[in-house]
């Protein structure tokens, strides 16, 4: 078991905490937010965390479970969170209900018009399932600025630093 923010054993053996990101980047914008993301969480003074990257189709139980916190990403579908986040959700929920509470998790979505019902959507599975919003959802209309691509590396390094030993 690591000293994190987890309050649940991992499936994993390994003794270095896990940060999973799931993401679903169909469009150049949401590419952009993330390869932000990754190069916060995997700045280099943040030192013996793990990054793992999973599209949100390809996500496994298994992966949620050796997990200790999860940055999640999306584009705002007709005022949704994307089908594949959906998915992702629809194949883990179960088997993480019960082990994966108390883990942090960030959130970054892009959308043209009508975010809000995609976050509040995404709190209400992640409430569910007991994970603890441990930062700011990072929200971007439009072509991403050079500010929001920063509030993206934020994250990623804020959630990552979290999980440092």
């Amino acid at each position: 078991m690591t000293s994190n923010a987890s309050s649940s054993p991992r499936a994993t053996l390994s003794d270095v905490p896990r940060l999973l990101i799931v993401h679903h980047t169909p469009s150049p914008h949401m590419q952009e937010m993330f390869e932000a993301l990754i190069a916060g969480a995997t700045d280099p003074e943040i030192e013996g965390v793990e990054v793992v990257r999973r599209a949100a189709l390809a996500v496994t139980p298994v992966d949620m479970l050796g997990a200790d916190g999860y940055l999640l990403g999306t584009p705002a579908n007709l005022g949704y969170m994307s089908g594949a986040l959906k998915h992702a959700f629809d194949v883990c929920y179960y088997p993480c209900l019960d082990s994966t509470g108390g883990r942090p998790y960030g959130l970054y979505l892009h959308g043209n018009q009508g975010t809000e019902g995609a976050e509040r959507a995404v709190e209400s599975i992640t409430t569910g399932m007991g994970w603890v919003k441990a930062a700011a959802p990072v929200i971007v209309s439009g072509a991403p600025t050079k500010a929001d691509l920063q509030r993206c590396t934020e994250l990623g390094a804020t959630i990552a630093a979290q999980l440092m030993l």
